[in-house]
């Protein structure tokens, strides 16, 4: 076995890949111990809460060693692989995982940092394999970690009980908001995270009422399932003689839960609805599929839809908003970054197209058919979900009517758009069939008055019923 000095030896950490994110699943690993790899070589993928990422390494040498196995959680911050930079032969590869274990300190620069947390120095909680339920065993160290071992923490947890007085619990500035927002008593909370930090789950899971069931102590591992976890991706599988199937929430479907969960008890919402003949709209569509102009791009009437909204804000400005809670105010948007709800095989994502006021039709056409196709390839960037300010979701697609969409968390406003069909409509005093749709739209009631979510909507109603509107309202 060769033997090298630590000091020949990089740590990679895992990175906080996306707006102050705390973990990532590492899905696939690119090289194996032995390999040689250069500065900017993608060496794996990884799973956040907002999207799949592939990392990069920032080293020039050869892999000593993969710290984890595909299918586990990592904190940011912590080392997933070993990289002996002076280009020597690997060390011997142990027969399983690696435990993570001191490294020496990373060049100046490369430090993986929690935005607005400082350097992460929580352990990694590892997680089983796509298809097994997590059970996390207590700490090592110390005695287990029950109930009756949480400061200021008596009897019934999670919210569902009574706290005695102690030391303040542990959790960030965005988890005490949520607890605040949702009525919730820290002291009460059975912390999950690490160090007794309580995290936005522990937050959720206190608001939500207890069944009559025997208290679970913190800690200790849950029941079994009564069948085995199977994947969600496996509907070949035969589930004969099982009753229920349980699939580990995670990455993507659980942001947008909790995301969701924010929203629905944050934003009061509203939403009003206009069935609308949009026969003029689907005849300008095929029109303009023969215009040089759009060559090579798809024109369908979700691109007609987008420019409507736009041109609709545009009309409304007060619409493109946001409630800033801490400071009170309301925060007017001078740009639209436009989001599209897009379903995906990793759950449902809402990037936006930046600056979409300032695009031309064709260039919203060339940004739309960008958009959905990164997000088909399950390719879509953090960034490009950050930062929406009004969104769209075509429900139509699935052969629905309306909706009630829900807020995407820091928007005023989102669109549902129906299926188009063609139905019988009094068009110039006589009953014919006419291509109609039906469109919702649910804007955040604090900031957005019944009459100028009515404007909006009629706005975009009436461009869509008379498309020559795209011209002389602009």
């Amino acid at each position: 076995m060769t033997t090298m000095t630590e000091a020949s030896v990089r740590e990679f950490k895992m990175p906080d890949v996306g707006e102050g994110l705390t973990e990532a699943e590492i899905l696939k690993w690119y090289v194996q111990p032995g390999d040689t790899v250069t500065d900017g070589q993608v060496v794996c993928e990884v799973e956040t809460a907002k999207a799949a990422v592939e990392l990069p390494i920032p080293y020039d040498g050869v892999v000593r060693d993969l710290h984890f196995p595909e299918g586990t959680t990592v904190d940011v911050g912590v080392a997933i692989i070993a990289v002996d930079v002076t280009g020597g032969a690997p060390a011997e590869a142990p027969a399983g995982p690696a435990p993570a274990k001191e490294e020496p300190a990373e060049p100046e620069g490369r430090k993986a940092v929690l935005v607005g947390y400082g350097v992460a120095e929580s352990s990694t909680r590892r997680r089983p394999r796509k298809g097994t339920r997590p059970v996390e065993p207590p700490p090592a160290q110390d005695k287990p970690y029950t109930a009756s071992a949480l400061p200021g923490v008596q009897g019934e947890l999670n919210g569902h009980g009574t706290g005695a007085a102690g030391p303040r619990p542990l959790a960030k500035p965005p988890v005490r908001k949520l607890a605040k927002d949702l009525g919730v008593d820290l002291a009460r909370v059975a912390p999950s995270g690490p160090d007794g930090i309580i995290t936005r789950e522990d937050v959720y899971a206190a608001a939500t009422p207890s069944p009559a069931a025997e208290p679970v102590v913190a800690g200790t591992p849950a029941a079994a399932p009564a069948a085995p976890a199977v994947p969600a991706a496996a509907p070949a599988v035969s589930y004969a003689g099982a009753r229920e199937t349980r699939v580990p929430v995670k990455g993507v479907r659980k942001a947008t839960a909790l995301a969701m969960v924010g929203s629905a008890f944050t934003a009061p919402h509203v939403t009003e609805f206009v069935t609308v003949d949009v026969t003029r709209t689907m005849k300008l569509i095929e029109e303009l599929k023969q215009d040089k102009e759009f060559e090579g791009l798809r024109v369908n009437p979700l691109l007609l839809i987008a420019k409507a909204l736009l041109v609709a804000i545009r009309r409304n400005p007060e619409i493109n908003a946001s409630w800033d809670e801490p400071n009170q105010e309301i925060v007017l948007k001078h740009y639209v970054n436009l989001g599209i709800a897009a379903a995906t095989p990793r759950g449902l994502i809402v990037p936006n197209i930046k600056d979409a006021h300032d695009k031309t039709l064709p260039q919203l056409a060339e940004a739309l058919r960008e958009l959905v196709g990164t997000a088909r390839e399950g390719r879509t960037s953090p960034a490009a979900m950050q930062g929406g300010t009004v969104t769209i979701t075509n429900v139509g697609v699935f052969g629905v009517d309306t909706g009630t969409p829900i807020l995407p968390p820091g928007e005023s406003a989102i669109l549902a758009v129906g299926a188009i069909k063609l139905q019988p409509w009094v068009h110039k005093g006589k009953v014919k069939p006419r291509q109609v749709t039906t469109l919702a739209l649910s804007f955040d009631h604090r900031l957005v008055d019944g009459e100028l979510g009515s404007k909006v909507l009629a706005d975009v109603a009436a461009i869509l019923e008379q498309p020559k509107r795209l011209i002389t309202w602009a």
